[in-house]
């Protein structure tokens, strides 16, 4: 199989893109790895935040903890479900997770949980652990996204515009590969590739320019809850529109609806409301 991946219009060419590395006789996915960087420095960056705004780091140490082992555990279940029939003629695969298959929506709704039951444990208000973990949150997905670079995965359809990705046809799944992608195959020094949309570096940078905005507004936000719906509000709108580009959707059964965009539209509604809600009848900070 060919390891190549590359972005003509920019001219850049990446003759060889691991996807795991060996550790003796170990071998760890880049997956895995780019998931454990973005809990370092999302965890890094809300022990900073908590501490600017008089809280304990120690207890973001704790949510992180719960909320990456159960996040996972979510984002799997999320995928799954949705992807049932890759799984249900070989159900040890579910637990086979070198090869990707996280939906991002199970792991964001796992932590939001973890989170509600971590405030009644250490009896602190849910929206202000919400709006402190988002940040920790969203950076983790920032890391993530690069996770489905190095799987070739989770990629868009047909795309000529100057951020076109090239991968190899032997590199990603069949099932990924549309009507119009096939149409579209490049042969480059005898390999065949497809190119798409590069839809983690999209979301990646989206949800860069979204942790900017989360970190430069939330001095001036005066009540709980505001900054972590501008997070499911930005987060939502980015992935509505991400999402349509996809060749591996997520459907709801028997129909031709992407559970995650759905999902998405759902969370941009409701965080709007809630932002008037909680300016107008919020509780302020202390």
């Amino acid at each position: 199989m060919d390891m190549s991946i590359l972005f003509p219009h920019l001219h850049i060419n990446l003759d060889y893109v691991i996807k795991s590395v060996s550790i003796g006789n170990f071998e760890i996915a880049m997956y895995g790895i780019c998931i454990a960087i973005g809990v370092v420095l999302g965890l890094l960056l809300v022990s900073r935040v908590a501490k600017k705004t008089g809280q304990r780091p120690e207890d973001y140490f704790d949510l992180a903890i719960f909320g990456v082992i159960f996040g996972v555990i979510g984002a799997r279940i999320y995928y799954v479900i949705f992807s049932w029939d890759l799984y249900k003629d070989d159900l040890k695969s579910i637990f086979n997770l070198r090869q990707g298959g996280l939906a991002i929506y199970g792991g964001v709704i796992a932590a939001i949980i973890v989170t509600v039951v971590l405030s009644k444990i250490k009896k602190k208000p849910f929206f202000q652990l919400a709006d402190t973990a988002c940040v920790g949150l969203i950076t983790g997905q920032i890391c993530g996204r690069w996770g489905n670079f190095f799987n070739r995965e989770a990629f868009g359809d047909y795309t000529d515009n100057i951020f076109a990705m090239q991968l190899p046809v032997s590199a990603v799944r069949s099932s990924d590969i549309t009507q119009t992608l096939s149409e579209h195959i490049e042969v480059v020094d005898g390999i065949s590739y497809i190119q798409v949309h590069p839809t983690f570096l999209y979301e990646s940078v989206w949800n860069l320019a979204l942790l900017v905005i989360l970190l430069l507004t939330r001095r001036y936000i005066k009540h709980y809850g505001i900054t972590f719906f501008i997070y499911l509000f930005g987060y939502g709108l980015g992935r509505a529109w991400i999402e349509s580009l996809r060749t591996d959707q997520l459907l709801i059964p028997n129909t031709n609806v992407a559970v995650s965009q759905m999902l998405a539209i759902i969370l941009v509604i409701v965080s709007a409301v809630m932002m008037i809600v909680l300016h107008k009848w919020g509780k302020e900070k202390q």
